[in-house]
């Protein structure tokens, strides 16, 4: 079984085809500036070199159009024709509270999935476009929505109600989401095929960190708590997102600052976070390279983010009443040792304890616990498109 995974962004497209039978990726790629000039399709099948492919793509649809068109290519492709697909995986950000686990998509989820566009503006809609897309091109085939705020439906409502006007929640659904679903259910099942666990009987806390961040508490191998909310704003510290901050914040920068509601959404959503604290940039790498150069703002901005990560970890082994591993993922998990280290020193209490020298590593699978931890530490890469196949095969099966 082939099966094609989609991810849509606003103007870029994601993709890997992945044959099931023995979870290999056959080819993968990304379409880039879709809708834009200089828009350019970069295609690596399997073992072989990256193929840039400089056309325009004036809409998704064309973008798809070019991906399958890749796929089958008789000199670079990787299957002979689309009948060679048996499925396509599309990655979808915001279920709502409509969708609890992956679903065939028909014309009454792509109506939810529509539905649910106010609340991510900026993922649901061309995550919707690449359905549309791919159903026009692809008639016969399986299309199947893996949302990130799936595997979080199984919060308990104290965990994901706010404390505000009851009927503001039977009304407008105002509550906790989550997101980075599918990344925190790889890493949390893998962690449990790596210490030889079944994931019924772990606790575990997946720490997926990179220019989006957030925490999840994973207990039987179900999400309990996470720390994004209503919107992906909440939480941790992230490239360009506050986190958590006092809400009173937003009417006393009206007020004192003369902003618009939008403008101190776009404040709070594009211009905070490691970006506004720092003043430096986004990308942890160059916060990470001040740092080296004795940047004190710098400095402080890793403190902030680091303790906020402790902060929520050993919140959720309060949560959970106990903890058995902390998994960290997503770029800046995988590859950032520094960051691992300084987390895992606010948790000492808690029975971590790091080895050092098996810390240094970067983008591989590692258990980096030292001899008498009593709380395991891994690092284990993030495979969502891998998790939204495997989605995508146990649905069709079923």
């Amino acid at each position: 079984m082939n099966i094609l995974v989609i991810n849509c962004g606003s103007s870029s497209l994601k993709y890997q085809l992945i044959n099931m039978n023995e979870e290999k990726v056959y080819a993968k790629g990304l379409c880039e500036r879709i809708g834009i000039d200089g828009s350019r399709l970069k295609h690596t099948p399997s073992g072989k070199d990256t193929i840039i492919i400089e056309a325009p793509m004036p809409n998704h649809k064309e973008a798809v159009k070019m991906v399958l068109d890749a796929l089958t290519h008789e000199e670079y492709g990787v299957v002979k024709s689309m009948d060679e697909i048996s499925a396509v995986g599309h990655r979808v950000v915001h279920g709502g509270e409509s969708f609890s686990e992956s679903v065939i998509i028909d014309e009454e989820v792509k109506k939810a999935i529509e539905a649910c566009s106010e609340l991510a503006p900026l993922h649901n809609p061309p995550n919707l476009i690449g359905i549309e897309a791919c159903q026009h091109l692809m008639p016969n085939t399986p299309m199947v929505a893996v949302f990130d705020t799936a595997f979080h439906q199984t919060m308990p409502n104290y965990a994901y109600l706010y404390a505000i006007p009851y009927e503001l929640y039977e009304k407008h659904k105002i509550r906790r989401y989550g997101f980075h679903g599918t990344s925190h259910k790889y890493v949390a099942y893998r962690a449990a095929e790596l210490l030889g666990k079944p994931i019924e009987e772990l606790k575990i806390v997946t720490c997926h960190l990179g220019n989006g961040a957030s925490v999840c508490a994973v207990k039987n191998g179900k999400s309990v708590d996470t720390s994004m909310g209503f919107t992906p704003l909440a939480g941790l510290v992230m490239g360009t997102r506050c986190g958590d901050i006092d809400p009173a914040i937003v009417t006393y920068l009206q007020d004192k600052e003369n902003l618009s509601a939008q403008e101190v959404d776009n404040l709070l959503n594009k211009k905070s976070g490691v970006l506004g604290l720092s003043g430096i940039s986004s990308d942890f790498r160059d916060i990470e390279d001040a740092v080296k150069e004795g940047n004190e703002k710098a400095a402080v901005t890793m403190d902030v983010f680091n303790y906020i990560v402790a902060k929520y970890v050993g919140a959720y082994a309060a949560a959970m009443n106990g903890l058995d591993a902390i998994v960290f993922t997503a770029g800046l998990g995988e590859n950032n040792h520094e960051v691992r280290r300084d987390v895992c020193k606010y948790l000492e209490f808690l029975g971590v304890k790091i080895d050092e020298e098996k810390n240094q590593c970067r983008g591989v699978e590692r258990d980096f616990s030292a001899e008498g931890a009593k709380i395991r530490t891994l690092v284990i890469p993030t495979n969502e498109e891998l998790m939204i196949a495997r989605e995508t095969k146990n649905l069709l099966k079923k």
